[in-house]
């Protein structure tokens, strides 16, 4: 799954300009369209496909291995309950995470990754 990852973004690390850039490409980050008042959100149909898989199969692994991992796809799936916007919203993370450790040549650090909730009552509270 890694090499897959790796072998569909490539090894020119200019290629994206930043983590929105892979994300849109593997299909991680929905569209967004608005024009007057009306507003939508749809998923993207034209994208990588190996590597929009190799992202959902990142995403499951890593919520079996990570418990910051389960938390956040927990939290995602709870927040929209939509089952099928949690493992994208998690890949979406994970890619981000993968695009940064390339771009500054740094290895993945889960607690960047996925940093602890902060409670908004209690620091509002504070």
């Amino acid at each position: 799954m890694p090499a897959r990852v790796l072998a569909e973004v490539g090894d020119d690390r200019t290629r994206f300009a930043d983590p929105r850039g892979l994300k849109a490409y593997a299909g991680a980050s929905p569209i967004t369209r608005a024009s007057g008042k009306k507003s939508s959100v749809t998923r993207r149909r034209i994208k990588n496909d190996r590597l929009n898989h190799a992202g959902h199969l990142w995403a499951f692994a890593s919520i079996t291995a990570s418990p910051s991992a389960k938390t956040h796809y927990r939290r995602c799936r709870d927040d929209h309950g939509d089952w099928h916007a949690a493992p994208r919203e998690t890949s979406s993370r994970i890619l981000g995470r993968l695009d940064h450790c390339l771009q500054q040549g740094q290895r993945y650090d889960e607690a960047l990754a996925f940093p602890a909730p902060t409670d908004k009552a209690v620091t509002a509270a504070a």
